[in-house]
């Protein structure tokens, strides 16, 4: 048996802001809108009367995931990048810097643009849930 990616994911408390945010500050399109509930899906998730909530983002190339779940689970956003357990998604951009100063004004970034020792200038953003989001060269 041979794998493939076929989606990188997150949950999130708020599906529309969500997909607001990916739409509006990657230039993400909606691929997919789909509810799934039911026994099965309760049993597959592994959360008890489970119903989701997802919205698939093509990413060129990459489709993003975003599951709203109820019920809700806790909080999982990790406070940094180097905490056990940490996640983030990374999209790249033809410019950093750029990109950085398009920024809508309520977009929390970790810092500035900076030039790592590999040569790759990254960005660290938050998405409106707090998960981080990496900018890159692409």
């Amino acid at each position: 048996m041979s794998g493939s990616v076929h989606h990188v994911g997150t949950t999130v408390a708020d599906l529309d802001r969500a997909v607001e945010f990916y739409c509006d500050v990657f230039d993400l399109e909606i691929a997919a809108e789909f509810e799934s509930s039911g026994e099965n899906f309760a049993r597959g998730v592994g959360v008890a009367n489970a119903t989701g909530r997802f919205a698939h983002l093509d990413g060129d190339g990459t489709r993003v995931e975003l599951v709203e779940y109820d019920p809700e689970g806790g909080e999982a956003a990790a406070e940094g990048v180097n905490d056990r357990g940490a996640k983030h998604l990374a999209f790249g951009v033809d410019d950093v810097e750029a990109f950085y100063e398009g920024l809508p004004d309520d977009v929390e970034t970790v810092s500035e643009p900076q030039t790592s020792s590999t040569g790759t200038t990254i960005l660290f953003v938050r998405d409106p849930e707090g998960n981080f989001v990496e900018v890159l060269d692409a």
